[in-house]
């Protein structure tokens, strides 16, 4: 057996004597993490920095005082239970001040009552948020070249995943190119391959962990499956690095067909790998908090997290003071830009999952490329539907066989024949030269089912090609082309589906037992290998999360807006493991092609890493300012961005987009480069924003960030973000914003215009900034009328060198 798969056992097995109910918590404690120790303990020295400084991880005055937050951790739990009743599984020590423990729960009861314990929180799950794209947002033409080209895009910027690992093997993520030097300022270690030795980092990969405590001590974990290394178990973790720092230039290639060249966003940048997510279960907050400690620890510069929590955490009263979004706003005062996945609970509303300001959440958007494919009948009628697949024979037609007609025997029936799954099923005679009519059951929607097993099944019994007909839709199914070697389609559309059913039941006589007399239905399926660009991108995509933003768990509504940004995040092909088998439809292949957040979050994780390279002195909250005041709520076509909605009907639609689909719109890199102005922020603002938030109690925001609310700040809705949310606007409200000029000396002239329903206005009318220079202006906004819905604006400001920097401002008026 190998090491550490007997480490896991030996864990697993101490889990199980520690007690049968025992569960896992999250404790926080007395005493300033690293980020904020300010001094006052004989001995040790401050290592607390300036707001988005770094801090030397190495210097003997944070490594004495690491040692001094363990040691009192381990003395806390050493004093309250005896030895052998609890499993500590973490210290955390650089961000915020606890451990994580494997205890009772009457053991956790305990801990909430001794001295000196903040908060004891019991750990939750979190889930994963699950390329043409560098084309699509212009970077070879328009942000590259001004870093000296793509091979020197993102140089020495360090990008750190929080995700299921990575494969190291993939050309994506290779030095077959110039070498990569060292990076002085990473600190990051790297794991060897358990059976190997080898190490998984290569110089482009320069860090690469795991995080399994928690997962272990659940008993979620399987070391045979999950790999008690960084190895990546289930594709996510390779497809979410390549988007933000894959190699360029990497051939697509499937089934013998190159889908084009991927390529990261930022393809010189490197990438640190802290694996915390699993492939059955996805993973708990206490390693994802552990993972993220220690990348700040280390030194990434940017963090790409798609992953978020199940629902609203239900232990602490507010969504932005968890573990997790705290251990988050201590990386932001660390100088991290954090992008995360807003969650794929979409097109309903409030269901983002990423709530707090310092975090950059991250939605998504479907882009100009289309994959179509049609199949036409011996009628002569063509039905639209999907597939990545070749044409059969441009001039032949074809005889339609249906799966439930060509079974060897009626006993198969209880193995659901028609989802064309297992070929031994099916009478080879009868299918062979043809074309296979298969039936989309919900075994596909639980992924019990897969479309390249499909293929498989149609290959093994000698058919020409395949049909897939989807009969019935269930709320929220989404639809994505598979690529396929074998000429093959999904009729999507229930309409169509009839339509070949009745054709195909028109044309093959039966026995008065129902048998086939002969099959006279007849149809050839077209190409669909060739991407069809259209000017209606992008959109916001069906299962991208939707505001307004909550600031607890009763869903109320925050003074904040969220999502911020929209990025491409539906098929995206990118990076895949072999092993991988978080898609059934990727199972041993080296790319993938698949939508969610999950795909966003590295877009704007790589975007990020271009402007910090660029502006290397930026705050994270400068960079997503950049990003958020430069983006366009226009689609190519020049119209406004539209969204996808499901209809009562669950038929897809498409809406007018607003705010609460795109944050303040798509992301645009160009312009994110040189934004004239920013909305600059630290992490006292943030303090300023949790403090004058109503109902959030002043202790809770004691016990996770040490500090005492006293600020001048007023209301939450002043915090200097670049929008302005208000969720209860009675009377009237002013806002205050202060924008920092980070080009040469302009003259903007503001703009304002809001719906009919509240009214707004922006002063001073127009303002000259110096370079370097910051300057205050107020926006008033006044309930004209109550609609009971929200009223969306924005400011605008145009500079007199050309610089446009737009704001978001969304009301929704009430009575006094």
């Amino acid at each position: 057996m190998r090491l550490l798969e007997f480490e896991c056992v030996l864990i697993v097995l101490f889990a199980l004597l520690v007690s049968g109910d025992a569960e896992i918590y999250i404790v926080t404690v007395e005493g300033q993490p690293i980020i904020s120790y300010t001094g006052g303990i004989d001995g040790f020295e401050a290592t607390a920095v300036e707001s988005d400084e770094e801090i030397d991880t190495t210097s003997e005055l944070v490594t004495s005082y690491a040692r001094h937050l363990e040691k009192r951790h381990d003395m806390l739990l050493g004093l309250l239970f005896k030895q052998g009743t609890y499993q500590k599984l973490y210290s955390y020590r650089h961000l915020i001040n606890g451990f994580a423990v494997h205890i009772s729960p009457e053991q956790a009861e305990t801990l909430r009552r001794a001295p000196g314990v903040k908060s004891v929180e019991r750990d939750w799950k979190v889930r994963r948020l699950t390329t043409h794209t560098p084309q699509f947002l212009g970077l070879p033409t328009g942000v590259w070249p001004t870093g000296g080209g793509y091979d020197r895009a993102g140089e020495d910027i360090v990008i750190g995943f929080v995700d299921s690992g990575i494969y190291p093997h993939h050309p994506s993520f290779a030095t077959h190119t110039e070498p990569y030097g060292p990076v002085p300022k990473y600190k990051g270690k790297c794991e060897a391959d358990p059976d190997t030795k080898r190490s998984y980092c290569n110089g482009k990969i320069v860090g690469a962990q795991h995080f399994a405590h928690a997962a272990i001590a659940a008993g979620a974990f399987n070391p045979s499956i999950d790999f008690a290394s960084p190895l990546d178990g289930d594709g996510h973790g390779s497809h979410t690095a390549s988007i933000a720092a894959g190699n360029n230039g990497i051939p697509v290639r499937m089934h013998g067909h190159e889908f084009g060249r991927a390529s990261g966003m930022a393809p010189r940048a490197r990438i640190a790998v802290y694996k915390a997510l699993y492939r059955l279960f996805g993973g708990y907050v206490a390693d994802v908090v552990a993972a993220i400690d220690q990348a700040v620890f280390d030194g990434v510069d940017i963090l790409s997290l798609s992953v978020g929590p199940d629902s609203p955490p239900a232990a602490t009263k507010t969504t932005f003071l968890n573990p997790f979004d705290a251990t988050l706003l201590g990386a932001v005062k660390a100088g991290v830009f954090v992008a995360q996945a807003a969650g794929n609970g979409g097109p309903f509303p409030k269901t983002l999952v990423s709530y707090s300001p310092w975090i950059t959440s991250v939605a998504a958007a479907i882009d100009d490329r289309r994959y179509k494919n049609h199949l036409v009948l011996g009628n002569g009628k063509t039905l639209a539907g999907i597939g990545l697949s070749p044409s059969t024979h441009l001039n032949e037609t074809y005889t339609l066989v249906a799966a439930n007609d060509a079974v060897l025997d009626s006993s198969v029936m209880k193995y659901s024949p028609t989802d064309c799954q297992r070929p031994e099923l099916l009478n080879k005679n009868l299918i062979k030269g043809n074309i296979l009519l298969c039936g989309y059951s919900f075994n596909f929607v639980v992924g019990s089912a897969s479309v390249k097993k499909v293929s498989e099944t149609a290959k093994a019994l000698g058919a020409v090609g395949f049909v897939l007909c989807v009969e019935n839709v269930s709320p929220g199914t989404k639809f994505d082309p598979v690529p396929v070697g074998l000429p093959g389609i999904l009729i999507t559309d229930v309409s169509y589906s009839k339509e070949l059913i009745d054709y195909y039941n028109i044309t093959t006589p039966r026995d008065w037992t129902g048998r086939v007399k002969s099959f006279k239905g007849t149809g050839k399926i077209g190409d669909g290998l060739m991407p069809i660009l259209h000017k209606s991108a992008p959109q916001v995509a069906v299962f991208s999360a939707r505001g307004p933003n909550i600031k607890d768990f009763s869903f109320q509504e925050a003074d904040l807006l969220k999502p911020d940004i929209l990025a491409p995040g539906s098929l995206i092909w990118a990076a895949w493991c072999p092993n991988g088998t978080d898609e059934p439809n990727y199972v041993g292949e080296g790319f993938a092609m698949i939508s969610g957040t999950s795909m966003a979050a590295p877009h704007i994780a790589g975007i990020a890493a271009l402007i910090k390279q660029k502006h290397p002195h930026w705050s994270p909250a400068a960079i997503k300012s950049a990003l958020m005041t430069t983006s366009t709520t226009l689609d190519r076509a020049g119209n406004p961005l539209l969204a996808q909605q499901t209809s009562e009907s669950e038929a897809m639609r498409l809406v007018k987009a607003t705010p609460f689909d795109y944050g303040s719109g798509h992301v645009d890199p160009t312009a994110a480069l040189d934004p004239g102005l920013i909305f600059d922020a630290g992490y006292q603002d943030y303090l300023g924003f949790l403090c004058t938030t109503p109902s959030i109690d002043v202790n809770e925001i004691r016990n996770h960030t040490h500090t005492p609310c006293n600020t001048t700040m007023g209301k939450p809705s002043n915090l200097n973000t670049p929008s302005i949310t208000i969720s209860h606007l009675v009377g009237t409200q002013v806002v205050t914003r202060t924008v920092t000029n980070v080009a040469e000396e302009e003259t903007y002239v503001m703009t304002a215009r809001m719906e009919p329903a509240v009214a707004i206005e922006v002063n001073p009318p127009a303002m000259t900034i110096k370079a370097g220079a910051s300057r205050k202006f107020s926006v008033t906004l006044t309930t004209r009328s109550v609609t009971g819905t929200y009223s969306f604006g924005e400011v605008l400001m145009k500079g007199s060198r050309g610089h446009k920097v737009r704001i978001p401002v969304l009301a929704n008026g009430y009575r006094r």
